[in-house]
């Protein structure tokens, strides 16, 4: 009877896998990146205005999406005559 009394609690056991934790023993378990820093290019801390300038030169000559840009140039060109009838311009000016 004493010794139920005198002996001490068992410590409880807790699984803890930390969220971001790579299985494969690559990176650290508690250092957190977000998803696309490996694709983006405004993440390396170059000083510098030439290292600056290179980057968005080098920004501008990578292609884009085609369908991205057809896109943007239609939305484009709907709010432009959205924005024409809203200030009730006159077309008729650019016809004889």
């Amino acid at each position: 009877m004493l010794s139920k009394i005198t002996r001490l609690r068992k410590n409880r056991r807790f699984e803890y896998n930390p969220r971001f934790y790579d299985d494969k023993g690559k990176g650290s378990p508690y250092k957190i990146e977000p998803k696309f820093d490996q694709f983006r290019s405004t993440i390396n801390n170059q000083r510098g205005l030439k290292n600056k300038i290179s980057n968005a030169l080098e920004d501008t000559r990578r292609e884009g999406d085609r369908n991205v840009k057809i896109r943007f140039v239609i939305i484009f060109a709907i709010l432009v005559l959205i924005f024409f009838y809203i200030i009730d311009f006159d077309l008729s000016i650019f016809f004889s």
